[in-house]
């Protein structure tokens, strides 16, 4: 059975290890804001000349070993489902646009909701939905489409109706009991989930609301098209669906699927497609999801010879060499926790690498084991909630079809996030658990 190698004995010294990721920001993120275009440098192609050379700099391997290692990296368990998600994503939601469901929910959306709260309206949704479901993707799949329309139809920018979407989506991902980092943070320090949810909430709902009143601020001037057609409920049903079953905890992958046959079932009643333009439909959205599958494959990889040059374990000695206090500790562990993130590009992965870590110095430094939870796991969605390679912004950027890079200025929620959760440690707050 093929295995991942564990650390690489002839791993390259300090940060020569990290040099593919450097490489990959240097091409993406420094050409586009020196070209001034988020368009002009391709993601994939950033990608590709950053795994090239992780593969070309791994020592201690043959030329094929090397090959073979990147490739487990790419196909690892959580790779490989969060791919699924992406082709069942992209056949829903293109199938879901051609039986008519987007204009369906956007003009119902308009009729419900004022003008004013438009947006506000949005980011409670993407909240709610977040924190019933406990995962940020799943709400960015049933609310992008959504909020692609509504920008079409106010003339509202779209990287800032997505940044609304996935802002909200990850004030559930780092707060609900049944997410993935709740269970890892909760796990790995040895804490109840409810005192976690407990300290969590103190620090991050202020942040929420503020963010929730620039949203009502922002769109006191908003006006919207009156919706004068009437409203097809029948076509919005999939939608309706698709955040039902999130909602009672159905997993992604089954949610997904009988969305896509609910779209069909609708279109033919509605008469909006046929047998084999609902098979076109599906088809050409899993084609739209290409460019996001092979990102994904080659961040994996890339980051898995990363690991296994010892990058990330160079990381952890180095931020934890100079603790000095409990502020300098807790300050350590965020540390720990959002280098982890960016290195592996998922948050839950992060927390369980450096969880063990983070438990030794709470220890140490006598913390207490539910702040440090809270940290773990508030910093971890931060990081992951501002990745361009991330598969939030991926996701919502592929649906969307625009770039990543263009969302992340208008990610107001996950930035206020990680404003108040530094302030909670500079601060040592909330006083009562900072001791």
């Amino acid at each position: 059975m093929n295995t991942l190698k564990n650390i690489n004995p002839q791993k390259p010294a300090g940060w020569v290890a990290l040099s593919p990721l450097v490489i990959f920001l240097t091409l993406y993120l420094g050409t586009s804001l020196l070209v001034d275009d988020f368009y002009k440098v391709p993601i994939t192609v950033a990608f590709l000349f950053a795994s090239c050379f992780a593969v070309a700099m791994t020592r201690g391997l043959k030329f094929e070993e090397r090959i073979k290692q990147f490739s487990l990296g790419a196909s690892n368990p959580n790779m490989l489902l969060m791919l699924w998600i992406f082709i069942l994503a992209g056949a829903f939601a293109n199938s879901a646009k051609e039986m008519g469901a987007i204009e369906a929910t956007v003009n119902l959306t308009l009729h419900v909701l004022p003008d004013n709260l438009l947006l506000a309206g949005i980011f409670v949704a993407a909240c709610f939905i977040s924190l019933s479901i406990g995962t940020s993707v799943g709400t960015i799949v049933a609310l992008t489409p959504v909020a692609t329309g509504l920008a079409q139809h106010t003339g509202i920018s779209l990287p800032f109706m997505l940044g609304v979407v996935v802002g909200g989506s990850f004030f559930g991902d780092n707060l609900s009991f049944i997410s993935d980092t709740t269970i890892a943070s909760t796990r790995t320090q040895g804490c109840k989930m409810r005192d976690k949810f407990r300290i969590n909430s103190l620090i991050v709902v202020p942040a929420a609301v503020i963010v929730l009143g620039i949203y009502i601020f922002m769109g006191l001037d908003l006006t919207a098209p009156v919706v004068t057609v009437r409203i097809e409920w029948l076509r919005v049903l999939p939608y309706l669906l698709v955040i039902g079953m999130a909602l009672v905890g159905l997993h992604v992958i089954p949610v997904l699927l009988i969305g896509i046959l609910s779209t069909a079932l609708v279109g033919f009643l509605t008469g909006s497609f046929t047998f084999m333009e609902w098979f076109a439909a599906m088809g050409n959205g899993i084609t739209d999801m290409g460019e996001l599958i092979i990102i994904s494959l080659l961040a994996g990889g890339m980051l898995e010879l990363i690991r296994f040059n010892g990058g990330i374990d160079y990381l952890l000695a180095m931020l934890t060499r100079h603790i000095r206090s409990k502020r300098g500790a807790e300050l350590g562990i965020a540390s720990l926790v959002s280098i982890a993130n960016l290195c592996t590009a998922n948050n839950t992965i992060a927390i369980l690498t450096t969880g063990p870590i983070a438990a030794n110095i709470t220890r140490r430094y006598q913390l207490d084991n539910r702040k440090v939870a809270s940290i773990l796991d508030t910093f971890s969605c931060f990081m992951q909630g501002i990745l361009p390679y991330g598969a939030q912004l991926l996701m919502a950027a592929g649906l969307a079809e625009i770039s990543p890079l263009s969302i992340i200025g208008n990610l107001y929620y996950p930035f206020t996030m990680g404003t108040f959760a530094i302030c909670a440690i500079l601060f040592r707050y909330p006083r009562r658990y900072s001791r």
